[in-house]
């Protein structure tokens, strides 16, 4: 015999698990039973998930992976595993206002624990996780469709009925294909929303055991309720998005577990309706002390949220989001919905797909004129659609379905919309994950009904088989594209041909290449699509620095400096073209500007340093190195710099120290050891200064200069064979050395006078 389930009695669930046996049965000529097993379901989709992403496995760590993985000290053995807790996604502190507020602690530990166990910065690895995540999710899937699809209904003994296997599967596997989820699982930064659509569902999983009857009929599990709870909770820690679970399994219970038609109640309500005054939904002490339960619990995991955050939510600017930042709040409403609009295109069509949607990508519509208003019409059109279908047919089974779907759909998405708070994006592909689980449970049963109302099965089967192998395919492609930055940013191109940061990202990673002619175009058509993009004004001026067009190089950074006058980068980059101009004056006051607005700013105290031996200002270019030394211990060139210039001025033996000093916090530095050989060899210490040449020579075995000033040693030590020997090397190496040719011309004019005095 059938259980009851809630307050229904058996005899009223048996036309139900019918109904619903009946809809799964549509979609027979689609799902072969063969694959119907729950093992084989799930071997499936595991596959169709794993062979979709695989191309991604030795990929490169790309875009916001650098930020998040490489850059992140928070990965790292030497911090303490409580800065996690006290830091953002991107390392940093949560109390500062730079940060993003990000707060993913859990997705940042296995980040480290991933660094740990391959031995550093490896890719692979990292990639090989999130295939693995996704696949596991996708197999997770198929459980959870088969509870949304089918019910809990139980037999006396407690064992399910009507299991869905078609329609779990068939949304399963359409999931696991969708070409949306690329970003998640190929970029490794997408850890955060693969970690919290894990816990999400298990969070979900666990509210649906509390409706398993084991003692007693009607009684429920306030354990798998708080199970759940904390569930969310860790989904939250993984991205902030997981604590929409609680909706969701308010709405679960409220709508399937207690049976609330929403077209009646308000039915009754417009009518004053006396029956509605002692309702059996407000009877049920078991329902509201859930709802109590999942209420407390959200509004716990907000406040403490909210505590951790500090400084109260991030700061951005109108190029991340401009729709926000506009005055009219109709022209706001409009924006927002075509962003919806734009996000559902995505979830149906998933053809054009762009790592970056801001910048310029996607116009502001300003008025109701604008033709794209009608792409966000026929978003609603359809949403009223099915929420009608969803409170009003007659079919309980379909409104639990599409009630169900939508709210897989929406709710995950609502911190994303804009709605509550501003966000930093226009549209994210990432935060799509957890939403299509809702659009492919619609979608799948979009082809029931149609399956069901058409007589001829074998379009619709070739219709599912197609998506899916369309799918499958462009999931492979965009699974290369994200192999590397340069594959990614060009493909970008097509999609978001008037997004300013394509054209920087294409520009950076051609300038990092040393294609620094075709950098400067891209570069240059950054800053005219978006002409207060100061960081690619200050890339270009770069480039440009380098290429000595010190003037327009000036004129760069000093525009980006007048636009953002806290931006230190372009302080310091503007420093260096004043001084290569001869204007110290001016390069102080903007290296002096630079470290005012970034405190810890070793490369800047570098480069003051320089700019004072230039003035022979020494005391102050030994103190600006010794500044950056403490900042960077690791600052090689401001080490050098400071072995030489004391070397220069004849302070030899506080050289000797300072190279001494550094050698110890840099001991595999090969220039190191060269500019404390030169010490050492000037204080006539010949065998030490001999081996920390030759220990340089190893490390570096083609550098000229190496071995041209061992030969100098071996020259005044009087070893001429070796002085000779090394003299020949380092012309080899470098022919063009005048310093050498003298030299050598001097060790031969030597030894000729020794040969004939021997004779």
């Amino acid at each position: 015999r059938v259980s009851r389930q809630h307050n229904a009695g058996a005899r009223g669930w048996l036309p139900a698990v019918f109904r619903m046996a009946e809809w799964d049965a549509d979609l027979d000529h689609i799902i072969p039973s063969a694959v119907l097993p729950p093992f084989w379901a799930k071997l499936v989709v595991g596959f169709a998930s794993l062979l979709c992403f695989a191309r991604s496995y030795d990929g490169d760590f790309v875009f916001d992976d650098s930020e998040a993985i490489v850059n992140n000290k928070d990965l790292r053995a030497e911090t303490p595993l409580g800065d996690l807790w006290r830091h953002d996604f991107w390392g940093s502190r949560l109390s500062s206002n730079t940060s993003h507020k990000s707060y993913r602690p859990l997705t940042v530990l296995t980040f480290r624990v991933n660094y740990y166990l391959s031995g550093g910065f490896h890719p692979a690895s990292f990639h090989a996780v999130n295939i693995l995540l996704h696949g596991g999710i996708s197999v997770l899937l198929v459980d959870v469709f088969s509870v949304l699809f089918g019910g809990l209904h139980f037999t006396s003994k407690g064992r399910r009925l009507n299991l869905a296997p078609r329609s779990s599967l068939l949304a399963a596997l359409l999931f696991a294909v969708h070409p949306v989820h690329t970003e998640c699982v190929a970029g490794v930064v997408g850890r955060a929303d693969l970690l919290g659509a894990l816990f999400f569902l298990l969070s979900f999983l666990g509210y649906c055991k509390a409706f398993r009857e084991t003692h007693k009929e009607g009684t429920r599990s306030t354990f798998w309720v708080l199970l759940s709870i904390l569930l969310g909770a860790v989904a939250m820690l993984c991205k902030e998005q997981g604590i929409t679970v609680l909706g969701l399994n308010a709405v679960f219970d409220i709508l399937v577990m207690s049976k609330l038609n929403v077209l009646a109640v308000v039915q009754k309500v417009l009518h004053k309706d006396r029956s509605f005054e002692n309702p059996g939904l407000l009877r049920n002490g078991g329902l509201l002390f859930r709802m109590t339960l999942l209420a407390a619990g959200g509004a716990g995991m907000l406040y403490v949220r909210w505590k951790i955050m500090g400084t109260g939510p991030p700061a951005f600017t109108e190029v991340d989001n401009p729709a926000s930042f506009a005055d009219s709040m109709l022209v706001r409403a409009i924006n927002y919905n075509y962003y919806y609009s734009l996000n559902a295109w995505l979830l149906l069509c998933p053809w054009w797909l762009c790592f970056d949607w801001s910048m310029g990508c996607i116009p502001l519509i300003k008025s109701v004129g604008d033709w794209r208003v009608i792409a966000l019409a026929a978003l609603w059109f359809c949403l009223i659609g099915l929420i009608c279908q969803a409170l009003c047919s007659e079919d309980s089974h379909k409104r639990r379905i599409l009630s169900l779907g939508l709210g897989f759909l929406i709710i995950p998405f609502l911190p994303a919309s804009n709605l509550f708070f501003r966000v930093g994006f226009v549209v994210a592909e990432r935060v799509l994950y957890l939403p299509s689980a809702g659009f492919c449970m619609l979608l799948t049963f979009g082809f029931g009904a149609l399956s069901k109302h058409t007589k001829k099965k074998k379009p619709i089967a070739a219709l599912v088989l197609g998506v899916l192998l369309i799918n499958t395919l462009r999931c492979m492609v965009r699974s290369g594209e994200w192999r590397s930055e340069e594959q990614l940013f060009r493909s970008a191109l097509s999609v978001c041909p008037l997004n300013a940061k394509v054209h920087y990202n294409v520009g950076k990673n051609l300038a990092d290449k040393g294609n620094q002619t075709a950098a400067i175009r891209y570069y240059r058509e950054a800053v005219r699509l978006n002409p207060k993009y100061v960081h690619a004004m200050n890339n270009l001026g770069n480039i440009l620095k380098e290429r000595n067009e010190l003037q327009e190089a000036e004129e760069l950074l000093s525009l980006a400096v007048q636009i953002q006058p806290d931006f230190a980068a372009a302080w310091m980059n503007l420093g260096i073209v004043q001084n290569s101009l001869k204007r110290f004056q001016a390069a102080e006051q903007s290296y002096r500007t630079a470290i005012k607005h970034r405190r810890k700013y070793p490369d800047c105290y570098y480069n003051l340093g320089r700019l004072y031996a230039d003035l022979n200002r020494h005391v102050d270019a030994l103190h600006a190195w010794r500044n950056a030394t403490a900042l960077k211990p690791e600052h090689s060139l401001a080490w050098n710099n400071m072995i030489i210039l004391l070397d220069n001025t004849g302070n030899l033996a506080q050289a000797e120290a300072v190279g001494r000093e550094a050698l110890e916090l840099i001991p595999n530095d090969h220039s190191l050891m060269f500019s404390l050989a030169n010490v050492l060899g000037k204080s006539q210490k010949y065998k030490e200064s001999e081996a920390l040449f030759l220990k340089a020579i190893k490390a570096h075995p083609n550098a000229a200069s190496y071995h041209g000033n061992l030969a100098v040693l071996y020259h005044r030590w009087g070893h001429l064979d070796l002085a000779k020997k090394h003299y020949e090397i380092s012309l080899r190496l470098d022919p063009s050395a005048s310093g050498t040719k003298e030299n050598y011309g001097l060790l031969r004019r030597k030894l000729e006078q020794m040969q004939k005095r021997n004779v």
